[in-house]
């Protein structure tokens, strides 16, 4: 794998802030830039676990569902320079298997959708700022990247409010990179299958691995960069699961809709 997201800057190493970067493919890819050099900064709810076992890492406690706490936090850090930005955060309930209650929603809603929109707002503003600067190294590209699932690259009627919400993270991803490609600032949205996480885990009863296609978090973060180092606009993977889904977006709407709603109906 190309290793060209590597700090290169003899006197200052290259900055990232991870949102959401406590646990899971977030932490995972904290880890992964600061082992590559990177100054790394990291965004949760619980950070005790960081502050002990990584001491390099720097940490900042927001819950990301309280609007004026994540938007006293990104004001707060508005005087720090930084080269990239990762929206790890997520929220997930299974709707097939438990009823949404009102705090599911509203939480997967905050997390999902209008925190993620409050810090791709807030980052976009800060690179800009950052490319006009005599420091911006060109051979280290400013970016934003953020991590949605597969789920949100599916078009039916009857999908979730997390499909919808990550759906609509790439449909944003989107508009950001066009725009800020004047800027020379890279965007990247990453959508995924399973990732044997331990919050998937949890969610499973301690084992996921009867997930279809469900891959390593080393695998899932040597799939991320790969995608950053490429330029990637959507990188969806793993290759098996991009397939399938590519395969029934192009099935007439009737049918998928009816092939999917299905599915659902035999799993609730």
């Amino acid at each position: 794998m190309k290793n060209i997201t590597q700090s290169t800057s003899t006197h200052k190493p290259s900055h990232i802030f991870v949102f959401g970067g406590t646990s899971g493919l977030g932490l995972a890819l904290a880890l992964h830039h600061q082992a590559l050099g990177w100054q790394v900064s990291v965004v949760g709810h619980k950070i005790a676990h960081i502050n002990s076992q990584h001491p390099d890492i720097v940490t900042h406690c927001c819950d990301l569902t309280d609007s004026v706490q994540t938007q006293t936090l990104l004001e707060s850090l508005s005087n720090i320079s930084f080269h990239r930005v990762i929206y790890s955060a997520g929220s997930y309930t299974n709707e097939r298997v438990h009823h949404l209650s009102q705090a599911d929603s509203d939480k997967m809603l905050a997390i999902n959708l209008q925190a993620f929109e409050q810090v791709f707002r807030w980052a976009s503003e800060q690179l800009k700022q950052q490319s006009y600067s005599l420091d911006f190294n060109k051979s280290n590209k400013l970016s934003l990247i953020c991590i949605a699932s597969i789920a949100g690259t599916m078009n039916y009627p009857y999908a979730s409010l997390y499909a919808k919400s990550k759906r609509a993270m790439i449909a944003t991803a989107s508009a950001y990179r066009a725009a800020l490609m004047p800027y020379n600032i890279q965007v990247n949205c990453i959508a995924s299958g399973y990732i044997d996480t331990q919050a998937l885990r949890d969610l499973n009863n301690g084992d996921a691995s009867h997930k279809p296609f469900i891959i390593s978090t080393q695998t899932a973060v040597e799939n991320v960069m790969q995608a950053i180092d490429d330029d990637v606009e959507l990188a969806v993977f793993p290759r098996s699961t991009r397939y399938i889904t590519r395969a029934l977006n192009h099935l007439p709407k009737p049918m998928l809709n009816w092939i999917l709603r299905s599915k659902l109906d035999k799993t609730t």
